[in-house]
C-alpha cells in the first residue's frame, strides 16, 4: 500500500494491480494509529521502518511492515494462517520432520523473503510441542504464530517489546533452562555466536537466514567472523550442524497456489570436513551424492516435481540460477 497510487495484491508470487482503488495517505497513518503500538510507532518514526503483527477476529493475523518512503508512509501487509499448518500438509521431504527429534544440534532455514521459512518453522515447532515435552523459546521479529498449549512448555519473546536484540535474547535464553531455542533470523555475528554457543551445550536450535543455498549459508556464518577467528567457528560449526534446509515457493502448474521446493543438506562426515577444512564448495557435490541419506540438490526436487507434472519448466527456471543443470536432471 503506497499514497496515491493502486492498491497492489501479490497473489501466488505475482503482483496484480487493483484497478480504481488508490490508497490516500490518511488511510495508511490511520492503519498505522490503529494497528501498531506506541513503541513501535517510535520506532517507525525514529528508523524509518517497523514490523508488528495484529489480529482481527474477522481478518485473522496478518503481520504490517510500515517504511517511510519520500511520499510518504507505505505497508506492506501479509495474511498469516489462520492456525499452523501441520508439517506434513506442507509436502516438505520426511527428514525434516525426523529434525524434530532431535535433542541437539544447529538446524537452518533459508531462502529469500517469503519463501516459507516461518511457516516451516512454525509447523516444526507445533510438531514437537503435539509431540513432546520440552521447553522451547521462541526469540521472533514479530511474533507471527502463537503457539497453543500442548505437551510442551512454549516461551514466546519478541524483539523490540519483550527482548533489546536477538543475541542479547539469547544470550538469556540460555539462563532459561531450554530444551529447544527458536532464532526468527540469524542476522548478525553476535546472534550467530550465540546460537553456535547454544548449539554445542546440548540444545536444539532452529533459526532462518536470506541464504540462497547450504553452502551460501556456511559462508555467511563464517564470513560474519573476522580474522583468526574463523578457523575456530569452522570447527564449532562442523560439530554441531544438523541440517541447512534452503526453500523456495513455486507456482503450480494447475490451479492457484504455490508448491514448496527445497535444498536439503545433513550433516554427514564428508560435510563436517569440508565445513572444517573451509572447502563449502565441496558442499553442493556432496548434497548431489547424498540422496540416499535424504539429502537433494534443489534443482534435483525441482526436476522431480517438473516431471511428476506439478509445476512448470519455467516456473522451475524461475527460482534457479542453474538452469543448465536443471535442464540436464530433467532429462
Amino acid at each position: 500500500m503506497c499514497a496515491g497510487v493502486p492498491l497492489m495484491l501479490r497473489v501466488d508470487g505475482s503482483l496484480e494491480q487493483q484497478n480504481g482503488t488508490v490508497v490516500t495517505r490518511n488511510e495508511i497513518d490511520e492503519i498505522v494509529a490503529y494497528c501498531f503500538e506506541d513503541v513501535k510507532r517510535r520506532c517507525l518514526h525514529r528508523a524509518g521502518d517497523a514490523t508488528t503483527t495484529f489480529e482481527d477476529p474477522g481478518t485473522g493475523v496478518v503481520r504490517i511492515h510500515a517504511y517511510v518512503a519520500s511520499h510518504g508512509c507505505a505497508l506492506a501487509i501479509r495474511m498469516l494462517a489462520l492456525k499452523i499448518p501441520a508439517l506434513e500438509s506442507l509436502d516438505l521431504p520426511p527428514v525434516v520432520a525426523d529434525l524434530t527429534q532431535r535433542s541437539h544440534g544447529l538446524v537452518i532455514l533459508s531462502g529469500p523473503t517469503g519463501s516459507g521459512k516461518s511457516t516451516a518453522l512454525a509447523a516444526m515447532v507445533d510438531r514437537i510441542n503435539r509431540t513432546s515435552a520440552k521447553h522451547i523459546i521462541t526469540i521472533e521479529e514479530p511474533i507471527e504464530y502463537r503457539h497453543a498449549a500442548g505437551k510442551s512448555v512454549i516461551s514466546q519473546r519478541e524483539v523490540g517489546a519483550d527482548v533489546e536484540s536477538f543475541g542479547s535474547a539469547l544470550v538469556g535464553a540460555l539462563r532459561s533452562d531450554p530444551d529447544i531455542i527458536l532464532l526468527g533470523e540469524m542476522r548478525d555475528r553476535l546472534t550467530m555466536a550465540a546460537a553456535l554457543t547454544a548449539a554445542e551445550t546440548g540444545h536444539l536450535v532452529l533459526g532462518t537466514m536470506h541464504t540462497g543455498t547450504a553452502a551460501e549459508s556456511v559462508d555467511r556464518i563464517v564470513g560474519s567472523f573476522e580474522g583468526a577467528a574463523q578457523d575456530e567457528v569452522r570447527t564449532q560449526l562442523s560439530g554441531v550442524l544438523a541440517a541447512v534446509v534452503c526453500l523456495r515457493l513455486v507456482r503450480r502448474k494447475a490451479g492457484p497456489g504455490r508448491r514448496i521446493a527445497s535444498e536439503i543438506l545433513l550433516a554427514s562426515d564428508a560435510v563436517r570436513t569440508a565445513i572444517r577444512e573451509s572447502k563449502p564448495h565441496h558442499l553442493r557435490n556432496i548434497i548431489a551424492t547424498g540422496r540416499s541419506s535424504g539429502m537433494q540438490t534443489l534443482e534435483a526436487h525441482l526436476s522431480d516435481l517438473v516431471v511428476r507434472g506439478e509445476i512448470s519448466h519455467e516456473a522451475a527456471c524461475s527460482v534457479t540460477d542453474r538452469r543448465s543443470e536443471l535442464r540436464a536432471e530433467i532429462a
